[in-house]
């Protein structure tokens, strides 16, 4: 008995090895395929264009091509610094501005009762299921009437409320211990209080994995900056990206320097916040 117990145990032992391994092994493996393309970016970036599309693959060139940076900032065909500061003024202002006004409308469809606060969460819902597509023309329009077209205030405005990342609030909200906001009413703050000096020092986790996620959007937009950023001083990373692949022109080399800079902001924000983000994203189940 005792021996077909240990072949039992021996057995199990084996299977639970071999199962670990065969997980590490596919760990190892997406891991590879995640990592190709920043591979391809940095190895094409410090290349020239006959490296690129030699018949001959090397894995890294034998003479790394570091003038290609001073090509790319150098350019006046177009404005990469500007379109990196552009970028960044857009993502921020636009991450800031995403987090007061949905997480404030979150919190009220949460927690402020009043008669017609399911109709709004309603009709907040119901902007989830219209087509981007369809509001594009009349928001260009809009922008267009007001003088918006080719500045920050027509890249940054019309995007600034999600009503998805409103909804997300909103169900976090609701599963916010209520005692913490009962606390705060008895030392005299009214909602307002209890949301900025309560609610949202304990909810920077979620707060963090929102603003990720928005910054991200934010810097890969590439359509509403392409319409609405007609002259170059307006033009965002991702314009400047598409300029240098043309219907007369393709600088491979740019192209990927270009990319290899403009991913640089988005690995130090994920790295910068990383420990909220998981945690963040843990928060977001959807309750009640």
């Amino acid at each position: 008995m005792s021996a077909a117990a240990g072949t039992g145990r021996a057995a199990r032992g084996a299977r639970t090895t071999l199962g670990s391994a065969g997980l590490y092994a596919a760990l190892v493996v997406a891991t590879v395929l995640f990592l190709v393309p920043f591979y391809l970016i940095a190895r094409n970036a410090l290349s020239t264009d006959a490296d690129i599309t030699g018949e001959t693959w090397t894995f890294f060139p034998t003479d790394l091509q570091w003038g290609n940076v001073r090509e790319l900032f150098d350019d006046p065909a177009v404005p990469f610094a500007r379109a990196l500061w552009n970028s960044l003024v857009v993502g921020v202002l636009h991450t800031a501005g995403t987090l007061l006004l949905c997480s404030t409308a979150g919190y009220g469809l949460a927690r402020i009762p009043y008669r017609h606060a399911q109709k709004v969460f309603y009709l907040v819902l119901g902007t989830l299921m219209v087509p981007a597509a369809v509001t594009f023309v009349p928001t260009f329009v809009l922008v267009s009437s007001l003088g918006w077209v080719s500045s920050l205030r027509g890249l940054i405005i019309p995007g600034l409320f999600s009503g998805f990342t409103a909804f997300l609030f909103r169900q976090y909200f609701l599963g916010f211990p209520r005692e913490l906001e009962e606390a705060a009413r008895v030392d005299g703050l009214n909602h307002w209080g209890a949301y900025w000096r309560v609610v949202v020092p304990n909810s920077l986790n979620f707060f963090a994995a929102i603003a990720v996620i928005t910054f991200i959007g934010g810097w890969n937009a590439f359509l509403w900056p392409l319409v609405i950023g007609q002259d170059q001083e307006s033009w965002t990373v991702q314009v400047a990206l598409s300029s240098y692949l043309t219907a007369q022109t393709v600088n491979l080399h740019l192209i990927f320097m270009a990319a290899a800079i403009s991913i640089l902001p988005l690995i130090l924000v994920f790295v910068v916040l990383q420990r909220w983000l998981v945690q963040g994203v843990a928060q977001t189940g959807i309750k009640g």
